[in-house]
């Protein structure tokens, strides 16, 4: 009976490494070269480094509780355990906000390609029929969903490394060392968030736990070989870009000041090559696959997180039924995409961005504490993974996670306090209703 009622058991090892990469890959196309114009290359390079040993320990963490607690809630179910109701709650909302918003910025960015093939078309239209196609997808089922997820990213993977075979050659070390410290230890800081943006999102794999063939064995090697490649790509794709014309001609539209661009890899290819190249336009055409396998992937895991804290009540129950016909979660991704929509029309990418990694730093916080909690707490506990080096590798992550959110509320204010009172505001909503039930 559960097996009927329940979310279906369909993905295997290969497809949790493509939806890891596919989560993040987006985040080595665009968004990542904006933390240059904070910190230069070395600035930039310092916050990359800090943050990448970030996700590495906080990814083989993150995977022994996903393991031991195979749950679509990631964080929120870990926290439940381990802290209670209440901390499980604003772990939870925390998650949905990462999941939820984050995709906007790759929506814009997908609307934005389309636009410039089929300039009469409006980016905003794009970027909902972009959503609602993704939805619908996911609906239909989480094989067909992940299998698009791993071909997708697949393609978006060969294509960072044929840029990357394209770049290196015409690399020159003069360009990693012009002006590469230009706003000192201040731009580190504030260039935190971008260099998150490179791994945003590798923490959806456990939100799909329930959807694994064997996730004790399997999710700690689709978080394993995902971190892996993700690093090498991000360091690939970090030296290859600057190395072509130095940071600025990255950044700026015009190469040296003014308005900023969000594609870092087709201004760099038009350096080498030109705009009117035929390989310029099937590498940037390919280049699409990485947002939109990004932003699949965001769809898939944010319905997990919400259909999750659905079916045990904490939020309308309505989001947490599963699609009789299907057997994935109908109605969450369906609220989602409502949300999503209503947050694109805002039209503030680049606030929604960092609202978004206010969300996830949240979840990084909350669920090392958890991991600690738990090891103390319920030593007896079936662990079939373990994170090596504990407790160094959740107390690095926790560190690192608590650093970059105090640094990103001193240069985002504003920002943290909305981010704040959304949280809390539905927090204390949650209070209000379960105490009137």
């Amino acid at each position: 009976m559960i097996q009927i009622e329940g979310l279906k058991k369909t993905l295997t090892p290969f497809m949790l490494w493509g939806l890891g990469v596919g989560y993040v890959i987006s985040g080595m196309y665009f968004g990542w070269n904006l933390g240059l114009e904070k910190g230069g290359t070395l600035g930039m390079a310092i916050a990359t480094v800090v943050v990448m040993v970030m996700y590495i320990t906080f990814s083989f963490s993150y995977a022994e509780l996903a393991c031991a607690i195979p749950k679509a809630g990631g964080v929120f179910d870990y926290a439940n355990k381990a802290l209670g109701k209440n901390w499980g709650f604003v772990a939870g909302i925390a998650q949905m906000v990462e999941f939820i918003f984050a995709p906007q910025a790759i929506a814009f960015a997908i609307g934005a390609y389309f636009n410039a093939f089929f300039p009469q078309v409006p980016i905003l239209s794009s970027a909902i029929v972009v959503y609602c196609i993704f939805t619908a997808l996911n609906i239909y089922g989480v094989k067909a969903a992940a299998s698009f997820e791993v071909i997708i990213t697949v393609l978006a993977v060969g294509e960072l490394l044929l840029f990357s075979g394209i770049t290196l050659p015409k690399f020159r070390t003069e360009n990693l060392i012009h002006n590469s410290f230009p706003n000192g230890w201040n731009g580190v800081f504030s260039a935190i968030p971008f260099a998150i943006w490179f791994f945003l999102g590798i923490e959806g794999i456990a939100n799909v736990a329930e959807e694994t063939k064997n996730p004790q064995k399997d999710i700690s090697k689709g978080f394993g070989w995902a971190i892996i490649t993700l690093v090498t790509l991000c360091v690939l794709v970090f030296i290859s870009t600057i190395g072509i014309g130095g940071w600025e001609a990255i950044v700026y539209k015009n190469g040296k000041s003014g308005e900023t661009s969000d594609s870092p890899l087709p201004l760099a290819l038009s350096m080498i090559m030109g705009d009117n190249h035929f390989m310029y336009h099937l590498l940037i055409t390919v280049g699409l696959f990485g947002l939109v396998a990004s932003f699949h992937g965001l769809v898939l895991a944010a319905g997990r997180s919400t259909y999750e804290m659905g079916k045990v009540k904490s939020i309308p129950a309505i989001l947490g039924r599963i699609s009789p016909k299907f057997k994935t979660p109908a109605n969450a991704l369906i609220g989602n995409m409502v949300i999503g929509i209503i947050a694109l029309l805002s039209g503030q990418t680049a606030e929604i961005i960092i609202i978004s990694v206010f969300g996830a730093l949240t979840l990084y916080i909350i669920s090392m504490i958890s991991l600690m909690v738990l090891r103390k707490n319920e030593p007896e506990m079936i662990r079939p993974f373990s994170v090596p080096v504990y407790p160094l590798f959740p107390l690095l992550a926790f560190i690192i996670a608590c650093v970059s959110f105090i640094a990103m509320l001193i240069y985002n204010l504003k920002l943290g306090l909305i981010y704040s009172g959304i949280v809390f505001g539905i927090f204390l909503l949650y209070k209000i209703f379960k105490k009137a039930d």
